[in-house]
């Protein structure tokens, strides 16, 4: 297999996937979606758009195998966050490569992982593989806002086109090096969403007139207080299985230090000492307890007038096993109860076991690639159209393969000047066709 020719052709994919502006709102992915049917065709394989509304488009395609198995669907999106334009390097929407990096919004959440999927899918069809299982291709609008016009209503609308038995999705950490040691994730869970808005209440009246009795002040009391104080820790067992695996390919302090992430009372120094990224340690941190992050905030309608009102929305998380009146409790705890807490709808999280002959494939692998990596289970720490596949009974694993590159390189998913190199893309390439061809064939 001519591995610098598919290395050119992913990372052009993967330029032109970013090159279309699918910053959602609006989405706008038709376009996009269009595209990807165009590359197929190029390669003899038909694919059917289906628009949820005008310009949301979705895609499905399918490689047929001999039915001995049931399917697998390889799933991404390629809608994106809004860019800050004038605080990139690069601009975001361009696909520009400098020094071996390809940049652009979506660059690693995850036009790349589509680009990776698309050339697989094709190399499967090229190669005329001999698939016991068909291998269906998903490319969806609106992942990130939730789903509702790409996945979420493709499961509702069309269950029988992406009805499958296992599926591979984005991650949420890639990997990691502790210790000289280089470990995959795999995340077999992810965390629900329980949003909602924290409200405070007050007396109106002209601004010239001071008053203590201020909308803005029990919330911004509120406020402070939940930024600064993280909830409790509890322990899933994807979250445990993550950190022991951790722990017991390393020795001495940085074991220590792992396995002290588990306790309250020791958390917190240890997240310190770890020699990982910030982000590292974020998500770490994030994936063994509930988090509550407030991000819009509004108050007032004139500048002389002293708000009666005074509200902010909250990016809620939360782990598996985690009801609305247990989190109600622990929010409590933090911001008091001088102001009102008005929850939207919750998805709750989402829990597999590991041993699977799909983990286990990738896991041999990872170990082929790569001598001496260990693949590890791992949790999202986010949402993904995971929550919309399994609804169909679909096993979905988060899996990106993609080396550690340094600090630098680490934590880009919707932060300025988002990039990925093209030796990393050469590498999920070899990787996921390695998978998905084991995991068919064998």
């Amino acid at each position: 297999m001519n591995w610098n020719l598919i290395r050119e052709q992913t990372t052009a994919i993967l330029q032109d996937l970013l090159r279309f502006d699918t910053t959602n709102p609006p989405g706008n992915e038709t376009p996009c979606i269009e595209h990807i049917a165009a590359l197929l065709q190029r390669d003899g394989i038909e694919s059917t758009i289906l628009e949820s509304a005008p310009g949301r488009g979705n895609l499905v395609a399918r490689l047929k195998g001999d039915g001995t198995l049931p399917p697998i669907m390889l799933m991404g999106h390629v809608d994106v966050v809004p860019a800050e334009a004038d605080k990139w390097e690069h601009p975001p929407f361009s696909g520009e490569i400098v020094d071996g990096v390809v940049w652009g919004r979506g660059a690693t959440d995850m036009k790349n992982m589509v680009a990776l999927e698309l050339m697989v899918f094709m190399l499967l069809q090229r190669e005329n593989a001999p698939l016991k299982r068909d291998v269906i291709l998903m490319a969806n609008a609106d992942e990130e806002t939730g789903g509702r016009m790409g996945a979420a209503w493709m499961a509702l609308n069309y269950p029988d086109l992406i009805r499958a038995e296992y599926a591979i999705n984005e991650g949420g950490p890639t990997s990691l090096v502790i210790d000289g040691k280089v470990f995959y994730v795999c995340s077999t869970a992810e965390k629900g969403s329980a949003r909602f808005t924290v409200r405070g209440r007050g007396s109106p009246g002209h601004a010239s007139l001071p008053q203590r009795n201020n909308s803005i002040l029990p919330l911004s009391k509120a406020l402070v207080r939940l930024i600064e104080t993280p909830l409790p820790i509890h322990i899933t067992k994807s979250a445990r299985g993550h950190i022991e695996a951790l722990a017991h390919s390393v020795d001495g302090t940085h074991r220590q230090n792992l396995l002290g992430l588990l306790d309250e009372s020791t958390h917190h120094d240890s997240l310190v000492a770890l020699p990982l990224p910030s982000s590292t340690k974020r998500r770490l941190s994030s994936s063994l307890r509930n988090t509550a992050t407030p991000t819009i905030l509004k108050a007032g309608t004139k500048i002389n007038v002293i708000p009666a009102e005074a509200e902010c929305q909250v990016d809620c998380r939360i782990l598996p096993g985690t009801t609305l009146e247990s989190l109600e409790q622990e929010l409590r705890a933090v911001v008091g109860d001088q102001v009102e807490i008005d929850f939207g709808p919750v998805y709750p999280a989402l829990e597999s076991d590991p041993d699977s002959p799909l983990f286990e494939t990738i896991r041999q692998v990872v170990s082929e690639i790569e001598p001496g990596a260990e693949l590890i289970p791992g949790m999202i720490t986010g949402g993904t159209d995971a929550k919309s596949v399994t609804k169909l009974g679909t096993k979905v694993l988060g899996f990106m393969p993609l080396r550690y590159e340094g600090r630098g390189m680490t934590g880009l998913a919707h932060a300025h000047n988002e990039r990925v190199s093209i030796a990393n893309l050469e590498f999920g390439v070899r990787v996921l066709y390695e998978v998905v061809k084991r995991f068919c064939i064998a």
